[in-house]
């Protein structure tokens, strides 16, 4: 273990997510970790988000997570293709008014990437608790989603959130959660829970055409839009229960009817694993 002289000097920023600035209510949800005198002299940074936003849906049930997520991969895009550039304009254009940084406070690290774990444990991350429930629904899947493009290297490298209204016409309000260009074709991702019932499917299924041909004419490339959805067993659509297996066929028929393929969570490795080579991670 490092000593005292042998650590880090850094400073560190925890990340807010204030839902309400008049009642100043918060909940952190990822921290800056910054060397102050690297040896390159170029800034040396670590930024991590947490990947369990139960917190955060404890405080504001319609927290728009997937929103948080992007703010994570633009701020991390930003200082990649601008290590050099000023942190606070950098954080400016990066942070929606939703999401605040604390001042700075000094801190000694073993390491950069041990110094950021360690303070996600004091400041983030939740102990593990059952009266926390577990998550459930499109929640769940695209948990798992970024959870396997994470895995493989390219969770950074996706769109996220793409607004279906650049292809269709203005007031759409469906926003697909990833995708990437590959090369003549465009690979879009869209987590849809069949275990509260039809709705999601449906409004996929009602959008594809559009959005379909709506890529073709602004991209000048084809679309292959994928639903993940949960296996059936996880919602209970078994032969024991003929009306909920019945409702869990009728949503992935309608998809694919409308030219949907749709996969199930056990499919992400092997999605991810494509991805990480047709974007040669």
């Amino acid at each position: 273990m490092a000593t005292a002289n042998q650590r880090l000097q850094c400073e560190f920023q925890l990340v807010r997510y204030v839902p309400d600035a008049v009642r100043n209510e918060f909940v952190h949800v990822g921290v800056l970790l910054r060397e102050q005198n690297p040896e390159s002299g170029a800034p040396a940074l670590e930024l991590r988000f947490t990947h369990d936003w139960r917190r955060v849906r404890c405080l504001h049930p319609d927290a728009d997570t997937a929103l948080l997520e992007s703010i994570e991969s633009e701020f991390r895009g930003r200082l990649r293709h601008d290590p050099d550039g000023k942190l606070k304009r950098i954080l400016d254009e990066a942070l929606s008014l939703n999401v605040q940084m604390t001042p700075p406070k000094a801190y000694l690290a073993e390491s950069l990437p041990a110094g950021v774990e360690e303070l996600m444990r004091l400041y983030v991350d939740p102990p593990r608790r059952d009266k926390l429930p577990r998550l459930s629904g499109r929640a769940a899947i695209q948990s798992m989603m970024r959870e396997e493009f994470e895995h493989a290297g390219v969770w950074d490298l996706l769109r996220k959130r793409i607004s279906a209204s650049d292809y269709t016409r203005p007031g759409d309000p469906l926003r697909i959660d990833a995708g990437y260009r590959p090369n003549g074709i465009i690979r879009m991702f869209h987590a849809v829970s069949l275990e509260p019932g039809l709705d999601l499917a449906k409004v996929l299924a009602f959008s594809a055409g559009a959005l379909r041909a709506g890529v073709e004419r602004v991209e000048k490339a084809g679309l292959e839009l994928t639903a993940i959805i949960e296996p059936a067993a996880r919602v209970g659509a078994v032969d024991d229960d003929p009306d909920r297996l019945a409702m869990y066929r009728f949503g992935v028929e309608t998809m694919e009817e409308n030219q949907i393929r749709v996969l199930t969570t056990a499919d992400m490795s092997r999605v991810a694993d494509t991805a990480r080579r047709e974007l040669r991670v």
